[in-house]
C-alpha cells in the first residue's frame, strides 16, 4: 500500500459495500460480505456504521473535538469541557476515542465499526459507546455472535479491551490479512510529514509527543 493511502490521502484501492457510502479494500469487501450472510443466518442484520475514513474527514472530527465544537468524552463516556483542558491533556483526551489524523485504522479500508439497526430500540440513536455492546446493551447479542464467529472470516477487535490508550470499542472490526501488514507500515516519521503539512489542531504539540502517541495509542491493539 502507499503511503498516501496509509494516511487516507486517496481512496483508488477501495470498492463499494452493498451498503450505500461504505467502501473498503476488495478483499475485506468479500470477507465482510460473507460475514454478513452468515450473521444473517444466525438472525442479525449486521450493518456498516462507518468504513473507509478519509485524512480529511478525519481531520474535521479532530479539529472539532479539539475546537469545542464536537463532543469529547472521558473514559466512562461522560463529556469534558475541551477548552478547559491544557493542550496537550486535550490531545491524550481527544486520542481514547478518536484518531490522530493520518493514524486511523479507518484510513487503509480494512476497518469497519458495526452494528444491528434492528436491535436499536425506536426513537434511540447509535452512540457507538461501549455499554450498547455490553450485557444489557442493544447490540450484546450480536456482540457475543461476532466474537465467536468473526475470527473465521479474518476478522478481529483491535480494541476489544481497555489497555490505558484507545477505549474499548466492540464495534469496531479489523480484517487481519490486510491490516497487520498496514499497522507495520505506518510510521511516526509518515504521520509526522502528513500534520506538519495540513491544519490539525493542535500540531506544536501533537508532534513533540508523537512518539508517546504511537506508543499508546497506535501500536498497542488488543487480540479478539
Amino acid at each position: 500500500m502507499t503511503p498516501e493511502a496509509l494516511l487516507g490521502l486517496t481512496d483508488g484501492h477501495l470498492v463499494p459495500l452493498a451498503e450505500p457510502g461504505h467502501r473498503l479494500q476488495p478483499e475485506a469487501a468479500a470477507a465482510f460480505a460473507a460475514l454478513q450472510a452468515a450473521a444473517a443466518r444466525a438472525g442479525f442484520t449486521l450493518a456498516p456504521a462507518s468504513s473507509f475514513r478519509s485524512f480529511e474527514r478525519q481531520l474535521a472530527i479532530w479539529n472539532g473535538k479539539f475546537e469545542g465544537s464536537r463532543p469529547l468524552l472521558d473514559a466512562d463516556s461522560r463529556p469534558l469541557d475541551a477548552l478547559a483542558l491544557p493542550e496537550p491533556e486535550r490531545i491524550l483526551a481527544i486520542l481514547r476515542w478518536s484518531a490522530l489524523p493520518g493514524t486511523s485504522r479507518h484510513h487503509w479500508g480494512t476497518d469497519l465499526d458495526v452494528y444491528d439497526p434492528t436491535l436499536l430500540p425506536p426513537g434511540k440513536r447509535l452512540r457507538l459507546e461501549p455499554w450498547e455492546y455490553q450485557e444489557e446493551g442493544y447490540f450484546y447479542p450480536l456482540s457475543r455472535w461476532l466474537q465467536a464467529n468473526m475470527g473465521r472470516f479474518g476478522f478481529y477487535l483491535p480494541f476489544a479491551r481497555d489497555g490505558g490508550g484507545v477505549a474499548m470499542e466492540p464495534w469496531h472490526l479489523s480484517y487481519r490479512p490486510l491490516a497487520d501488514a498496514c499497522a507495520a507500515a505506518l510510521t511516526p516519521a509518515l504521520v509526522a510529514e502528513a500534520i506538519r503539512t495540513r491544519p490539525v489542531a493542535g500540531k506544536t504539540h501533537i508532534l513533540k509527543l508523537l512518539d508517546d502517541i504511537f506508543a499508546r495509542f497506535i501500536r498497542p491493539t488488543t487480540e479478539d
